[in-house]
């Protein structure tokens, strides 16, 4: 069960806790030696002041605190005996925010001003015993909402440094993984692609040497060799450091069609709508779906034309790639690697990917990104 969906808000509890004191307050205020006439009405609308002024004391714990001490020591001049609960919760409040030494001062002030209040509102030799009893009452009390304001304080703040660790430790743990991954890639790739990227420029350089025409075939192995070398030392380096922005986006489309137009496939990219800066992991993703889209048409679908669509809409960026070729011979029936990591891609995203032959001939990737919630 999803418990977040049943919480109540912070501002209907706070709302609920103001009136609640206020309710008190009245309800103690009105049931015991009160005034009548003019101090009564005044006293009355200072005890509801005081307690729903805490609807407000975790925007503004301070001021809630000087103005709930304001209405106990109005509301004691005009005759009630009630206890200054709201000005207690309001020393909690303070308190857990984080107001100590402020908290402090106003309370000593407090404490001064209902000593005053209270001396100058009996007579005789009485008048020293109820003060000193009233402020003995109301030193108590405020201790203990100042010691359960600090010891919430304290609990949250330990739970917050536990957090921290925890996400310290998960993070570190990410960078021991990242770097696990950098290891094992640069032994596993690096030296099989340095081979592959060697050679082929050895054999471009023999054959232009002997004065021989360079197969396609060949300057597009040559260049895919190199292209692989630079993208596995980029992929290598953001592995190493979390920090490096990965160096492939939608500023590298064309570039990347004009790289298979020499691999002799009719390569066209139209930009649609009006592009704008996306977040960097739908840049990431677009790249890539159009990569291995082209891949796919190149190594599987013997086609000679291929269009890329890129189409910029408002919250969403859609990506399409349409080729000629036999869809007979597309990998869409049986998914590879390849496109199975594409939709794994568009899927952490939220957005969705749709591969599928068409009716005229060829085959088609589409893929539409949100822009507006994505990392």
């Amino acid at each position: 069960m999803n418990k977040g969906r049943f919480a109540v808000p912070a501002g209907v509890t706070d709302w609920v806790t103001a009136s609640g004191v206020a309710a008190l307050l009245l309800s103690a205020g009105l049931s015991g030696p009160h005034p009548s006439g003019g101090p009564e009405l005044l006293g009355s609308v200072l005890l509801a002041a005081g307690g729903l002024t805490l609807a407000a004391r975790r925007r503004a714990p301070l001021v809630v605190l000087v103005v709930t001490g304001l209405c106990a020591v109005g509301y004691l001049r005009a005759g009630f005996e009630a206890l200054a609960v709201s000005y207690l919760v309001a020393v909690y409040g303070a308190v857990r925010a984080g107001h100590r030494v402020s908290t402090l001062a106003v309370s000593v002030g407090l404490l001064a001003a209902l000593h005053l209040v209270a001396l100058d509102l009996h007579a005789g030799s009485l008048r020293e015993v109820v003060a000193q009893a009233r402020n003995t009452l109301e030193l108590a009390w405020l201790v203990a909402a100042y010691a359960a304001g600090e010891a919430v304080r304290q609990a949250e703040h330990r739970a917050d440094e536990a957090e921290r660790t925890r996400e310290e430790t998960a993070r570190r743990r990410a960078d021991e993984e990242r770097l696990r991954i950098a290891r094992e890639l640069h032994d596993a790739l690096t030296h099989q692609v340095s081979v592959i990227k060697v050679q082929s420029e050895v054999a471009v350089h023999v054959a232009r040497r002997r004065g021989e025409r360079v197969p396609e075939a060949l300057l597009a192995i040559q260049g895919a060799g190199r292209e692989a070398s630079r993208e596995l030392r980029a992929t290598l380096e953001a592995l190493r450091d979390d920090d490096t922005t990965p160096p492939h986006g939608l500023g590298h489309i064309p570039d990347m069609v004009k790289r298979f137009q020499g691999t002799g496939l009719d390569a066209t990219l139209t930009i649609e709508g009006h592009p704008h800066d996306v977040p960097a992991a739908v840049s990431r993703t677009a790249y890539r779906i159009v990569q291995e889209s082209l891949t796919n048409v190149v190594r599987h679908a013997a086609a000679t034309t291929a269009s890329v669509l890129i189409d910029h809409r408002p919250g969403t960026l859609a990506i399409r790639v349409d080729d000629n070729g036999k869809a007979t011979l597309h990998p869409a029936p049986t998914p590879g690697l390849g496109l199975l990591g594409m939709r794994e891609r568009v899927t952490a995203l939220g957005g969705r990917l749709r591969t599928e032959p068409r009716s005229a001939g060829g085959f088609t990737v589409q893929a539409e990104l949100p822009t507006n919630g994505a990392l």
